[in-house]
């Protein structure tokens, strides 16, 4: 999930809790059982675990799905989940094996669910967002689309096979993986969401799937009130050691953060994930929410700016990207708009992660407009307006106001502000290459690890490299760290990679994001997890 959607403030996440009933927010009975509702906002796909890449369906599938790896709440460690046991000698050739499960139709999770899911978000045809994630197993290139032009799938592009040699079904408890090169952290990636497995009844028809999924989680999919609400319950049946609490979760999807927390102060949710930057002025969220409605705490959250040099010609010398860069003033923007609640960034990779090392921008994420000025005129300058476009459905508008505002003050560019309607037309259209100047991006970690921050994103062909990012050094040094022996020896190697993607600049580390979420008096035990997100199957009513 990854591509942090959402809000600005706490930059990411989506749910909040409260009653189904808009007129008397949350309540119950106090401890488990009742409902809550939570803010959400609208998805950019149908709700299937291998084409969403964004927070706003991925909050939805992370409630819904079990996955063979569970990250710990408040560590993020990870922990078997469907999987019983994921073995291997050389960390290219690893044996899976089941637990016993049940899907949300009452069907068995079997290997051939998992095996089968893969192949279909991994085969290049079906052009699902998650299919990046599976490139490290053996046959992934085999099914991937070989032909140019508009359509690389059509008449001869279109593969030969549709299965990945690499995976293999032993039985319907175990099956096997075998990657092209070492993986030294695949088990630990297994706990993403597009690992997950999928049942029989997806590959009857995966897109009408899309609109009414059925997993293997805590939570099932109800129904889906478009633009309006996504309904879910708590599965009877569910199999796993990570249930839930309520017994209904409703996301109520806003358009603006702002929005949703007029409806937390009004009653009509109970949890908000986070608060909107109006909120933060003065910390006046404390005075609104009282003392124990609400919380601050780092997560892993990326936030910055991003370009497509193929797209936006006049970006394409790096030293006009160094000179914005150093237009912008981070810390005063974050106090005059976020009340001082971020830590303004020095690289992509956050903080919280196990491999992360400070600085790695350098100068170029220091405020200097002097020396911006000299990098802007040793690129060329820059002629006409720069437009940086921000999704309006995530409480963006203040803050990239204040961006545009600081370039243009330090080095003249006639910067503005643009918003789209939603975050999933602003993905649209850069998957489209259709947006040109600068637009702001978000990452919310989808396993720990710093690797998460770089190959998923920057990756050539990854699916949210929305950067046309290819550049042969980083991609040799994340080879490199992928098939190194132990974790040390790979963190440094990602961190040399992530230095050659700080000097190309194609994208502005801003700062690092903190979960701040607020709920009601009617709900009690709220917590967010490293990712950013509240902990929705610990909420209780009080």
């Amino acid at each position: 999930m990854a591509i942090a959607s959402i809000s600005a403030v706490a930059l990411l996440a989506t749910a909040c809790g409260g009653s189904s009933d808009d007129s008397s927010g949350g309540g119950g009975d106090g401890g488990s059982g009742g409902e809550i509702v939570v803010n959400g906002c609208t998805p950019e796909n149908p709700l299937v675990a291998g084409n969403t890449g964004e927070t706003c369906g991925g909050n939805v599938l992370d409630t819904i799905t079990a996955k063979l790896i569970h990250y710990d709440s408040e560590t993020a460690e990870p922990s078997m989940d469907i999987a019983e046991s994921i073995e291997t000698d050389d960390n290219q050739n690893f044996t899976v094996k089941l637990k016993d499960y049940k899907f949300q139709d009452g069907t068995d999770v079997t290997a051939e669910n998992f095996v089968k899911a893969w192949n279909y978000t991994a085969y290049g045809p079906n052009a699902q967002q998650g299919s990046y994630f599976f490139a490290p197993i053996k046959g992934y290139d085999e099914i991937q689309c070989s032909g140019e032009g508009d359509d690389p799938c059509a008449g001869d592009g279109e593969p030969d096979t549709k299965k990945m040699s690499g995976l293999k079904v032993v039985d319907d408890k175990t099956f096997t993986i075998e990657t092209t090169e070492k993986v030294s952290n695949l088990p630990l990636r297994l706990g993403y969401s597009a690992f997950a497995p999928q049942p029989d009844v997806f590959f009857d028809d995966p897109e009408a799937f899309g609109q009414e999924p059925v997993a293997a989680g805590p939570y099932k999919f109800d129904s889906w009130e478009k633009n309006k609400a996504i309904n879910l319950s708590k599965f009877d049946d569910y199999s796993g050691e990570f249930g839930g609490q309520v017994d209904k979760i409703t996301f109520k999807i806003f358009k603006e953060q702002e929005a949703a927390y007029t409806a937390l102060l009004g009653g009509q949710i109970d949890i908000i994930d986070a608060l909107p930057a109006n909120a933060l002025i003065g910390d006046k969220f404390k005075s609104d929410l009282g003392e124990g409605h609400f919380l601050e705490q780092p997560n892993s959250t990326s936030q910055w700016i991003g370009t497509n040099p193929k797209v936006s010609e006049k970006l394409s010398d790096v030293n006009v990207r160094r000179a914005i860069s150093m237009a912008i003033d981070r810390e005063t923007i974050i106090k005059q708009i976020f009340n001082g609640a971020y830590e303004p960034s020095t690289g992509v990779v956050s903080p919280v992660v196990d491999g992360f090392k400070e600085g790695q921008c350098g100068e170029y994420c220091s405020y200097d407009p002097e020396k911006a000025k000299e990098l802007l005129e040793k690129g060329g300058g820059y002629e006409g307006k720069l437009a940086l476009t921000y999704n309006g459905d995530g409480g963006h508008k203040e803050w990239t106001e204040a961006v545009c505002n600081s370039v243009k003050n330090a080095i003249g560019i006639d910067c503005v502000a643009t918003p789209t309607v939603d975050f999933a037309t602003m993905l649209t259209d850069l998957g489209d290459n259709e947006l040109k100047g600068l637009w702001r991006m978000g990452w919310v970690m989808d396993y720990p690890s710093i690797e998460n921050y770089l190959a998923p994103i920057f990756s050539k062909g990854a699916a949210s490299n929305y950067y046309q990012y290819d550049n042969p050094e980083f991609q040799k040094l994340l080879k490199q760290a992928a098939a190194a022996d132990d974790a040390d020896e790979a963190n440094k190697l990602y961190q040399e990679a992530e230095r050659v993607l700080s000097d190309d600049m194609v994208a502005i580390p801003l700062w690092y994001g903190k979960s701040m979420m607020g709920w009601s008096d009617d709900v009690d035990d709220v917590k967010a997890d490293p990712f950013g997100n509240p902990v929705l199957a610990d909420v209780t009513l009080k």
